[in-house]
Parts: structure tokens; sequence; C-alpha cells
């Protein structure tokens, strides 16, 4: 048996201890919802002729809906007061708000925030306007995205949950169907994992509230907020995995203290409770919505027990390694070989099946970021599956000497010839013959095996430890690629919203700077500076204009005249004036109609005293 352990351990402790920093930050990364924004009902940056009774958002799979989805601001910057935010028609992929009877003429901007059927929020805004456009304000507050401390917490226990459910179900599935005589190696694991999970949960269930609404962690103790989250989808999955979690510790204190681990009833317990664990992911995330819901859950339940019973099977075999017996690892190792083996052959199945149903088409694997990070998955599983073949090499190598010994010590049958007497007889082996001698029995044929020496097992023993090692350092990369997929947009959601004009931001603005110089004397009125022009938003129709002035120190100054004239030389249009008013601070002009697409010439004359101006032209681009 091999004494020096000490650097093995170090190295196996660090290894798992690496696979645990990377996944948690990976979590640093912005996330992506798997829910798009498909439609707007008014269409975004449109111009309607009365005012809506209420607004309508499609989006391409099922949402959850928050007490503030909907932020709708005036021409005036101020709040419109809205209905209750539900769902149009029954469609749970609508969010609809009711409008006031009474609109003011002018650009209203709509924030919204709802909660993705994989548990993920989304929120974006836009606009349109009623009668005519006006100009809006970039100061709007549209309501919070996310708090970075909640949204890092929140991912932080989720892909703790990920590993600690792993561990657990792997562990348990080690015990129960490879039947390691000593499990005392597992125990410590196996009761870490259970409590990781139970935290995680308790973590995830707190922070859910602030999470969906953008807000910081002290949200959590809004007790109102609690009372919404655990009559919500993923919160009812949380409560479900914390009862399913009561009764797993029930089941361990049983196996704990049963000695056959064989019995038909504790493998159909065990497989019924991780059934149910996975579940509670399925039920709240991605496969519960979209197309093929019943298949979808089924293969993405089958995907995490299978990547349990594998992933954290590998780590039970990892710590097994080091105290088992040779003759002992001789029956464990293949039997864990062939559940991973039917471990990989589930995996291989269920995520093809859940590639094609993100994908939706072959373009989608290298025109989008999904199908990107499901490229570089299927490099990292085929980088997993050599690590695994080499696992089984070192495996048969392992088990072949118990295999020898089997073989030499059962003996061989001795043919009796027709008329042979009963035991003790003449004619049986090794009975005495007519003369009184015993008959020797019949040796077996061929040259002896010889019998294998210590230090190979050892070299076995050592070999299938790295095998493992590095089989579980690439299990971490295919975990953390995986979670990442979880948080991006999916090909097939990407391609239903971009069949659509940009939605979920505001309109598009142009954004000019003019500097000017009059020639005036030093000073903040120096005659020198910049005036910043606004279009809004910038397309064929009315727009809205702002301009503010800046002096050569970079503060704002108040200048006795600023006119803004626009010209389309190509299709000799203008000078069209913009008609701006001083708005106490900054100039600005509520309705300029410019009526064709195309580059027109902005004219700028800044006035900053009653002998001291200048004209500046700028290029600038209208939309259609």
């Amino acid at each position: 048996m091999e004494r020096n352990v000490g650097h093995p351990r170090r190295f196996q402790a660090l290894v798992l201890l690496g696979t645990v920093l990377v996944l948690l930050l990976a979590g640093a990364a912005p996330a992506s919802a798997h829910a798009a924004l498909r439609s707007t009902d008014p269409d975004d940056g449109s111009v309607i002729q009365r005012a809506p009774r209420h607004l309508t958002l499609t989006f391409t799979e099922s949402v959850g809906l928050l007490d503030d989805s909907f932020r709708v601001f005036g021409p005036d910057q101020r709040r419109v007061h809205t209905g209750e935010a539900r769902h149009a028609d029954g469609q749970s992929d609508t969010a609809r708000v009711g409008l006031p009877g009474k609109l003011a003429r002018g650009t209203y901007t709509v924030a919204w925030r709802v909660v993705s059927a994989d548990s993920h929020p989304v929120s974006g805004a836009f606009t349109f306007s009623v009668g005519k456009r006006s100009a809006t304000s970039a100061q709007v507050d549209t309501g919070p995205d996310e708090d970075p401390l909640t949204g890092g917490l929140y991912d932080a226990a989720r892909y703790l949950a990920y590993l600690a459910a792993a561990l657990l179900v792997g562990t348990v599935a080690f015990v129960l169907l490879c039947r390691p005589a000593d499990t005392s190696a597992l125990r410590r694991p196996l009761t870490a994992a259970w409590w990781t999970l139970l935290g995680s949960t308790l973590v995830l269930l707190v922070l859910r509230a602030p999470y969906e609404t953008g807000a910081g962690p002290a949200g959590a103790f809004d007790l109102s907020a609690l009372e919404r989250t655990v009559t919500s989808r993923p919160g009812l999955a949380l409560l479900a995995r914390l009862a399913v979690l009561l009764l797993t510790a029930a089941f361990l204190l049983r196996l704990s203290r049963h000695r056959d681990r064989r019995e038909p009833v504790l493998r159909a317990v065990g497989a019924t409770l991780a059934v149910a664990l996975a579940l509670t992911w399925a039920a709240a995330e991605h496969a519960s919505a979209g197309i093929q819901v019943p298949l979808a859950m089924t293969s993405s339940v089958l995907h995490l027990v299978a990547t349990g019973v594998w992933l954290g099977g590998l780590v039970a075999l990892l710590l097994t390694l080091r105290r088992a017996s040779v003759d002992a690892l001789t029956d464990i190792v293949p039997r864990f070989s062939r559940i991973a083996f039917a471990s990989v052959t589930v995996l291989a199945v269920t995520g093809l099946y859940q590639s094609w149903r993100g994908l939706g088409s072959l373009a989608a694997l290298t025109g989008t970021s999904y199908g990107r990070l499901l490229l570089a998955k299927l490099v990292a599983v085929t980088a997993l599956l050599l690590a695994a073949g080499y696992s089984r090499r070192w495996t048969a190598r392992l088990a072949a000497p118990a295999t020898a010994a089997a073989r030499t010590a059962v003996p061989a049958r001795v043919a009796q010839p027709v008329g042979a007497g009963a035991p003790g007889e003449p004619g049986e082996a090794g009975a005495p013959d007519a003369a009184g001698e015993p008959e020797a029995p019949e040796k077996r044929q061929g040259p002896p095996e010889p019998a294998p020496e210590p230090g190979d097992a050892d070299i076995r023993r050592r070999g299938l430890r790295r095998s493992v090692l590095v089989e579980v350092a690439v299990a971490a990369l295919v975990l953390l690629i995986t979670t990442l997929l979880t948080t991006t947009l999916p090909g097939r959601a990407q391609a239903e919203a971009a069949q659509r004009s940009p939605a979920g931001t505001l309109p598009p603005t142009t954004l000019v700077s003019v500097p000017f110089d009059t020639g005036g004397s030093s000073g903040p009125l120096s005659g020198r500076g910049t005036v910043q022009v606004t279009l809004d938003p910038a397309r064929v129709g009315e727009n809205g204009v702002q301009a503010v002035v800046f002096g050569a120190d970079k503060g704002l100054i108040v200048v006795p005249e600023v006119r803004l004239t626009f010209t389309l030389p190509s299709r000799k249009v203008g000078p069209i004036d913009a008609g701006l008013t001083d708005a106490g601070g900054y100039w600005s002009a509520n309705s300029v109609n410019l009526p064709l697409a195309g580059t027109w010439t902005m004219k700028t004359t800044v006035r900053v005293s009653d002998v001291d101006q200048v004209t500046v032209e700028k290029q600038v681009r209208i939309a259609p």
C-alpha cells in the first residue's frame, strides 16, 4: 500500500478547491436571461393619434410579473399612474398594464421588468408618442437594473447548489451501486454536500425577492416581498427542494445504519429522491417553458441526475482510491466504470436534444453566443471522454490480477470415465487405486500465470488516481460551460426576437458636439466652448431637440441666443428652423419636423454677446 500520500492529497484538494473557485468566479459575468421581448403594443418609437388604453408586451416564453413591472413616464418626465400588471388574455408570455383615460400629447417612456421562466429577471425600455413626438430626457429614472452585490451573492448560491447536488447524488449512487465496504472516507463530503445544498437553498429563497426587483440585499428583510416569493414558481420550487432535503436526511440516516446496501428498496428510494431533487430545478428553469415542455422536463431531470451520478461519483471514487485495498478496488472500480458509461450515454442523448431545442437552427451554432458555448462544451466533453478512456484502461489493468487469481483458484473439472465408481471407489481421482496408491489429480495444462507483484498494484492505483484527477478537472470545465449556458440567451429565442425591430432599450438618439470660437476675450464667456445638441429620436418625422452650451472651462454657461437650422442639400430641402427657446439653462424645441431620411446639414449659431457670434456646420444622419 502506498505510504507517501501527502503530495497527492494536497494536489487533490487543490483540484477540488479550484473547481469550486472557477465556478464561483464564473458568476461574476453578467447573465443574459432566456426570455426576449418579441413585440410591444404600441410599437417601439411609433406615433399614434389616439392614446392607448393599455400597454402590452409579448415575450418569447412565459414570464412572471412583479408589483413594479411597469414604470411609465410622460412628456414632462413625471411618472404616470398605471393599473396592476397582469397577463393579457391569460397568456403567460405576455405582460399588460392599464393606462389613464387621458394622456397628454408627446413622447412616453416605458420601463419594464419581468421574471423569465428560467428564473432570471429581464428588463428594458421603449417609447411611444401620442399625437407628436416630444423631447425625452436621458435622466428619466427607468428603475433599477441589478444590484451587483445581490446578483453576486445569488449567483454564488446558485452554483454552490449545483455543486452540492452533484456531490450528494453522486456519492449516494456510488455507495448504493458500487457497494464499497468502507464508506468512512465518504461521510464528511456527504454531510458537507447536504448542508451546503440546504444553506444555498435558504440563501436563494431569501435573496429571491431583491434579486427579481434589482434591489440590494437589505430587501431580503421585507416580509411582504418574502410572501410574494413563496407563492411564485421559483419560490415554490425552492420550498419543495427544502422538503426533499429533509426526506434525504432521513434516508441518509437509514443508509448509514443499514449494512446490506444491495436491497432494491434502498435503491428505489434513493433514485426517487434524486429525481425529486432534479425536478426542483427543471420545474423553475428553462425546461418548463417553450416548446415540448413534457419532453424537455424529462430530458432535464435525466440530464441533471446523470451529471450528479457521473461527476459526483468521480469525486467519491477519488476519495475511495486513497483508502480502499487493492482487492476491494478490483470490485468497486469496474462497477463504477459501467455506471459512468451509462451516465455518459444518458448525457449524450439528453444533451443533444437540449442543444437542438435551444439552438433552433445550424446557423445559430456559430452565429450566436449560445451556439459558440455549445461548441466549447463539445470540445470539453470530448476531452473528458478521452480522460475517461484512460481511466477505463487503468481500471482493466487493476482488475486483471484479480481475474487471473480467480482462474487459478477454481479447480478444473476432471471427466469421469463411463462406469466410474462412486466417490471413494477405484476410479475416483485422488482415491486409492487397486495398488492402494492414491491417484494424482489431473494437472492444469499450460504454464501457470505469474502472480502479481505488490508493487504493480500500487502503480495501477496511482495511475488510476491521476487519470480520475484529470477527469475531475475537465469535468469542472464542462460544468462551468454548462452553468454559462443556463444564463445565455438560446439561439431559438434570439432568432424569434430578431424578427421584429430592436426593443427593450431606449430608442436611438443622436448627440452632436459642436465646438465654437467667436474670438472673444478670456474667461468663461471668452467666446470659446461647445454646444451639445441632442436629436430624439433622430428619425423621419417630428424630433425633439435640446442644446446645452458649455464654456472653455467645461462648465455650463448661459448665452443670449442659440439657433439651429437643418438643410438636406441632396433633396434641396431647407433650411428648417428648429425654433429653439430658452428653457432655463438649456435651449429646446419639442417638435422639429424632418420629413426625409438622409444626411442633413445642421447649422448651429451661438451668440455669446451683442457682437460676438459664430455659425458652425455639422452633418447629422436622420434614419427612416
